[in-house]
């Protein structure tokens, strides 16, 4: 057994969440998450996929998950709509603003605002991106296509008229870092296709398209490691690519390295509180992977986590090509 050692306050990120790591409880777990990222950054043979949910672009981690794709700390992303949804409203000029979560509800519909907890936004300036979706569509119909590519082809598109704002899916498409939506009808995005197709143009999401995709990047990769946030249908389309594996003798024995940062607890049956013990025996994690799950907002744990692996400078080893 090692003694527990009392953790040092510090100004340097990286030594206080290494020194949070031989501590207890949740804190512990924030610490050992960031050395198990590490640990997958450092092997040159793994795929980091990251599972995004939760509203963490109206929430401010715009920025925070902007730095993973320049820093290459993930090669693949798997997200809600509406994060990428709010993410495309944050590079066209809409803002969320600071709001209360102590609030009238009935007055903010009343003036066109919608609430997020404590984030506000104004409806009619999202109907417009929604509207943005609609016109893209037109661009390019008919199509019938993934939701990796359709969102690069729109992403290429809104770069093109916005070239000097930056944002995560602009980021994602300079680093070469595929976005997939699995369940983009669930989003402002779906409503904005929703529009097109009833203006009569032939738009076609293949979401069975985005299976074979992801799934293929996996078999395709030595190994591979995943990071949640949150969890939901982005938790679950990562986790099934290693079962379409082992299904395909793709040579895969459930994920290398696992870390999720939740609020959501084992003992509800939810997928987003599983356990990666649980995941094991489905073959989705291999029963000997470092893996970690702190029970923390995603808002306190992500900016400390990305702070803490670019203070310690954590460099990629080879070259990722999903």
């Amino acid at each position: 057994m090692k003694p527990r050692t009392p953790v040092l306050p510090t100004n340097d990120l990286s030594r206080l969440l290494h020194g949070m790591s031989a501590t207890g409880f949740q804190g512990r777990k924030l610490g050992e998450s960031l050395e198990v990222w590490t640990r997958m950054c450092e092997d040159p043979g793994c795929t980091i996929l990251l599972g995004l949910s939760g509203a963490m672009i109206p929430a401010g981690m715009q920025q925070c998950l902007i730095d993973l794709v320049e820093n290459r700390y993930v090669d693949i992303i798997v997200s809600t709509g509406a994060n990428i949804f709010h993410d495309v409203c944050e590079h066209f000029g809409v803002n969320h603003y600071l709001g209360h979560h102590h609030v009238d509800d009935a007055e903010l519909f009343s003036k066109g605002i919608d609430r997020i907890y404590d984030v506000f936004a104004f409806e009619e300036e999202f109907r417009g991106i929604d509207l943005r979706f609609a016109e893209f569509a037109e661009t390019i119909a008919p199509f019938s296509c993934s939701s990796a590519e359709f969102i690069r082809k729109f992403g290429e598109w809104m770069i093109a008229g916005y070239p000097d704002r930056t944002s995560l899916l602009s980021t994602c498409i300079a680093k070469n870092v595929p976005v997939f939506i699995p369940a983009l009808c669930d989003s402002s995005i779906g409503i904005g296709l929703m529009v097109a197709r009833r203006n009569g143009i032939q738009a076609h999401i293949d979401q069975i398209a985005d299976v074979d995709e992801i799934a293929r990047m996996v078999e395709g990769s030595e190994k591979t490691g995943v990071v949640y946030v949150g969890g939901g249908v982005p938790k679950n389309f990562i986790q099934q690519t290693q079962v379409i594996a082992d299904m395909y003798d793709a040579g895969q024995e459930g994920h290398a390295y696992a870390i999720q940062y939740t609020t959501d607890a084992p003992h509800w049956g939810g997928l987003s509180g599983c356990t990666f013990e649980e995941g094991i025996s489905w073959g989705k994690e291999a029963p000997q992977a470092p893996r970690v799950q702190c029970f923390c907002d995603a808002t306190i744990a992500l900016p400390l986590v990305v702070s803490g692996l670019i203070a310690r400078k954590v460099r990629r080893a080879g070259k990722r090509s999903p």
